[in-house]
């Protein structure tokens, strides 16, 4: 029987990205149902920040003080979610001592590292499929994407959904923004160069862009784009709240595999205005809560047409609650 789960990642909290939020959401999910949850991350230990991403840790391996954390827990299943430092540790500690573990897909790392670091895609995706063959299962958020994975020859793939706090996002939140013109275009997330903001910010669009997020393209951006509002980074209640006030949300990327800000848009009674592709498309399907198009400016106006009450009520089978009883029925015993 389950009830001790240790979570092993190389990102979390402060750290604000889409994987940080949907494993802290989780593990509060899990806490509540009365489970008890260890975190395994890179702040336990020596790092140094990555080059041009300094929110972003590399953790210096120590065996030692690894192996002792997992033994003074003795945790009852063992799930790593992220292929790097810290999660190679967990895996390494797995493999030596007979333990199973499921892990995770969160981000395509081989995109990136194509279009950023110029190393060629087969490289990654070979480490990738060499990491995760470990694992007893490994989670995937959509079908689309467990799909495109097994065709690269990924096995044992099972889906994990995310969720949104559905009770703190909510359309009848107080609003904010009211100092804007109508209608607001909303974009929440990392400014950086793989989330392709600069497809929404060339957009001439009637109206107010509203950006909330931090990241190396800020700056940049901020000096370039001056009819766009630059909220920085936002939180809590006044986050729920600039989501409520929005009239589509605007999610220009091409790459993500889910988009967790989707659906605490959706939540919060916003329409989504994407491209065509994996990721919100994986979500949405065919309801009438999001409009997909090749050309962006075409889906933020056909966005602004959809129901507000119908975002709602399609956001309410994506809870947390919900997203955590399926992680735990994919989880295995660590110890046969």
């Amino acid at each position: 029987m389950i009830k001790k789960i240790t979570i092993i990642s190389d990102f979390w909290l402060p750290q604000i990205n889409g994987v940080v939020r949907a494993l802290s959401s989780l593990r509060d999910a899990l806490i509540k149902a009365g489970y008890e949850v260890q975190v395994i991350h890179p702040f336990l230990f020596k790092n140094i920040s990555w080059p041009t991403y300094p929110e972003i840790k590399i953790t210096i391996p120590n065996a030692k003080k690894f192996k002792a954390l997992i033994e003074e827990f003795n945790p009852d299943a063992i799930h790593i979610a992220s292929e790097f430092p810290v999660g190679l540790m967990g895996r390494a500690y797995c493999r030596k001592h007979n333990y199973r573990f499921t892990s995770s897909f969160h981000t395509r790392y081989p995109e990136y590292f194509k279009d950023y670091l110029y190393i060629p895609l087969d490289w990654t995706y070979r480490y990738l499929r060499w990491f995760h063959q470990a694992a007893e299962h490994t989670m995937v958020s959509t079908t689309g994407l467990q799909a495109e994975l097994a065709s690269k020859h990924f096995s044992k793939l099972v889906i994990w959904r995310r969720g949104a706090d559905i009770a703190h996002f909510h359309p009848d939140k107080p609003k904010t923004l009211e100092n804007l013109a109508r209608p607001i275009y909303l974009y929440v997330g990392r400014i950086a160069i793989e989330k392709n903001l600069e497809d929404f910010l060339r957009l001439d669009l009637t109206g107010s862009k509203v950006m909330v997020g931090d990241g190396p393209k800020l700056t940049e951006y901020q000096q370039i784009y001056l009819d766009t509002h630059f909220l920085g980074v936002k939180e809590g209640e006044e986050l729920a709240k600039i989501y409520a006030s929005a009239d589509v949300f605007v999610f220009p990327s091409r790459t993500d595999t889910l988009g967790l800000v989707n659906l605490e848009a959706l939540a919060s009674g916003v329409p989504v205005a994407a491209y065509p592709g994996r990721g919100p498309m994986d979500i949405i399907g065919n309801a009438p809560v999001g409009c997909f198009n090749s050309d962006l400016a075409i889906a933020c106006q056909q966005a602004l047409k959809l129901d507000r009450k119908a975002c709602r009520e399609f956001a309410l089978n994506y809870s947390w609650e919900a997203s955590a009883h399926e992680f735990l029925n994919n989880l295995i015993l660590a110890k046969i």
